[in-house]
């Protein structure tokens, strides 16, 4: 991967330096910039550790690719029914309670809600999945509002944590659902 940014920051820098029109150099670098953009793909996976006296453990990765980021969690050790999964503001795993993450990545100021409701929704707010007999579970998230270490503040998830909590996301109680204790804890971090 970085040596596709080098040969296109070299493409980019011969350009500019051949190119005797200003207005030709700044669409190369436009060019060079949104192919930039095209091949930028990430990857990254994390282990979740049981919190709350919990046994629910699993692993998460985060794929960036296309412009859009997607997550699977897998897990296990967990009760039977619908659990609630959010990014937290803080990669802090450190408490026993999983409260070190802080509260939900929240960071355009919306209300607490269901992913794409008018009425607002964290950028944490991934929803609830189902586990099963054997308290195994799986969610699958897609998204263009994440990314992986980019520039973004309002996107990117590097630095925060992903939470399983112990009960379902209501979608509605302010600040976070109501979703219950947190049972399940990884920090995101490239």
């Amino acid at each position: 991967m970085k040596f596709k940014y080098i040969a296109l920051t070299a493409a980019a820098t011969m350009a500019l330096t051949s190119c005797k029109k200003d207005k030709k150099a700044e669409e190369v670098v436009e060019e060079v910039i949104e192919v930039v953009e095209e091949v930028r793909n990430e990857k990254l996976t994390m282990k979740l550790e049981a919190k709350s006296d919990s046994k629910a453990e699993g692993s998460v990765v985060f794929k960036e690719a296309d412009g859009k980021v997607t997550m699977i969690a897998v897990l296990g050790g967990l009760s039977e029914g619908t659990h609630a999964i959010h990014i937290h503001d803080k990669a802090d795993c450190s408490s026993p309670d999983g409260k070190s993450t802080g509260g939900h990545w929240n960071p355009t100021a919306q209300p607490h809600g269901a992913w794409g409701a008018a009425e607002g929704y964290h950028k944490g707010d991934i929803g609830n999945f189902e586990a099963d007999a054997n308290g195994n579970g799986t969610i699958t998230f897609s998204t263009d509002e994440w990314c992986i270490g980019c520039d973004d503040p309002t996107k990117d998830i590097t630095g925060k944590a992903i939470i399983v909590h112990q009960g379902t996301d209501d979608l509605k109680s302010q600040p976070s659902g109501a979703a219950g204790a947190r049972i399940s804890c990884g920090g995101i971090i490239k």
